[in-house]
């Protein structure tokens, strides 16, 4: 595409997305407000919002802990050699985890998280970090506000386009090789800010394309930088997608009903906490007292004329207050629609194992759709987009993580639910075979069965012997 048809593209795909941003302003004005917004009253979808925020980066990439693994994509007949693929992509795998955890990956993709629960949309940049800095991999999450987005033939957001105000100096520290003409001006004006769009597509021939124009102060359009990548850098991601939409809708839109009723609620309760306070007051208009100058504060000294009854309070006509019911109910309905009730809970003492495992299987089965979209739309692309920058750098093999030399595996504590299941329900059959007798008992491979229950509940292969080592012999004692 030439510089004209990027920015053509951007403004016809800017029109489309313009009737969403409206009620994205309303979402953010009462989840995440600015220090301009209107007054908020009730803080529960704030509060709400923030620990979904948090309980997705817990639940799907927590940063103290590796939430993904990479295993051969086909099973190796020589034992050695499976050995061999299995400890190339285990160093692989640690490779990626230490970058990402001497990377900006955990501030960055919570920052995106919130976009998502307020927009129903999140948008990531994984970039290469000069060479020199503790990580190779550098993160930003992108303000949906600055984004634009398409939807490719895979269903998938795989056209992004941002738009930026930066100074010369700053698209050249951005971009060191762009030429950008500057006109000269005065020591007191300040630098003009130029409108660069950077735009990736996908391109059958190289993976994706990414170009940066930039619109000059008369008008032209210039090309300031271009590049080919095996992935896309920009990763986009959705909360829900409603068929014939492009963007995603998120928790808070849901609630946005009860989180507008709610505020109103409890401005109201305010306004008449106030007058309970305070009161209202009556007064004869005798000619001595003068209303603007009554301050009703502790010690204070009204006049009156003789013979007036002076100020005397209004009595309300009744007090039957449903307010609070109201907003318990709101607040309730608000917490709910944004799963901050369900998700993340600390396990209480007391609990079973059973008890556990149900709390685990009923937060998968809230967030099931959701959690196979953001695998699909964020977790697959931004490591297979950070293996090939660590693949380009040299600091991996060539593997490519699509199913035909190596497949993803996650280990986060959402990912591990459904196996901490299967696991409980094979020991229940192990138990129930091993009461039926030796007989029953002499079916059953325990190495295999142990084996399984270690790739099942994600234990290091470290603490395994090998499959074709002899087996220990138990130690007695003379």
């Amino acid at each position: 595409m030439t510089p004209e048809d990027i920015l053509a593209r951007h403004a016809r795909a800017s029109a489309r997305r313009r009737p969403l941003e409206g009620q994205w302003q309303d979402c953010y004005d009462v989840a995440l407000p600015a220090p301009n917004a209107a007054p908020l009253f009730d803080a529960t979808a704030a509060d709400a919002a923030e620990q979904l925020a948090a309980s997705l980066l817990a639940e799907l990439v927590p940063p103290w802990s590796r939430w993904f693994g990479l295993a051969p994509a086909r099973k190796v007949a020589d034992s050695a050699a499976a050995q061999d693929v299995a400890k190339t992509l285990e160093e692989a795998a640690e490779t990626l985890q230490g970058h990402l955890d001497r990377s900006n990956f955990a501030l960055e993709i919570h920052q995106a998280f919130l976009d998502l629960v307020v927009t129903g949309t999140g948008l990531l940049l994984v970039e290469e970090a000069p060479v020199g800095e503790a990580s190779a991999l550098r993160f930003s999450a992108v303000p949906m506000r600055d984004a634009v987005l398409e939807e490719g033939v895979s269903g998938r957001l795989d056209t992004v386009f941002r738009s930026l105000r930066l100074t010369a100096a700053e698209i050249k520290a951005r971009w060191p090789a762009a030429v950008i003409a500057e006109r000269r001006r005065s020591e007191d004006e300040p630098a003009p800010k130029l409108r660069v769009v950077e735009a990736a597509w996908p391109d059958a021939r190289a993976g994706h394309r990414l170009a940066v124009v930039a619109e000059e102060e008369d008008g032209t359009s210039r090309l300031l930088a271009e590049g080919r990548f095996a992935e896309s850098p920009f990763i986009a991601f959705r909360w829900l997608k409603v068929p014939g939409e492009v963007y995603g809708r998120g928790p808070v839109a849901k609630a946005l009903p009860d989180i507008r009723t709610a505020n109103k609620v409890v401005e109201l309760v305010l306004k008449n906490a106030s007058i309970a306070a305070t009161g209202i007051w009556q007064a004869e208009d005798d000619g001595v007292l003068n209303p603007a100058t009554v301050r009703l504060v502790p010690g204070a000294i009204i006049p009156k004329a003789p013979g007036s009854s002076g100020l005397t309070p209004l009595a309300a006509p009744g007090n039957f207050d449903v307010s609070q019911l109201v907003l318990n109910d709101l607040r309730t309905r608000i917490r709910g629609a944004l799963l901050a009730d369900r998700i993340g809970q600390a396990e209480k003492p007391g609990m079973t194992a059973t008890e556990v495992l149900e709390r685990s299987a009923q937060s998968a089965r809230l967030l099931g759709a959701t959690y196979g979209r953001l695998q699909a739309e964020l977790l697959t692309p931004l490591v297979a987009r950070c293996l090939a920058v660590l693949r380009r750098r040299g600091e991996i093999p060539a593997l490519l993580p699509d199913g035909r030399e190596a497949r993803l595996t996650y280990a986060s504590p959402l990912a591990r639910v459904q196996a901490r299941a299967d696991a409980a329900d094979t020991l229940l059959f192990l138990q129930a075979a091993a009461a039926l007798g030796p007989e029953a008992r002499a079916t059953l491979d325990a190495p295999a069965a142990a084996r399984w229950l270690a790739r099942t509940l994600g234990a290091p292969p470290e603490i395994l012997r090998p499959a074709d080592a002899t087996p220990a012999q138990p130690q007695t004692q003379e």
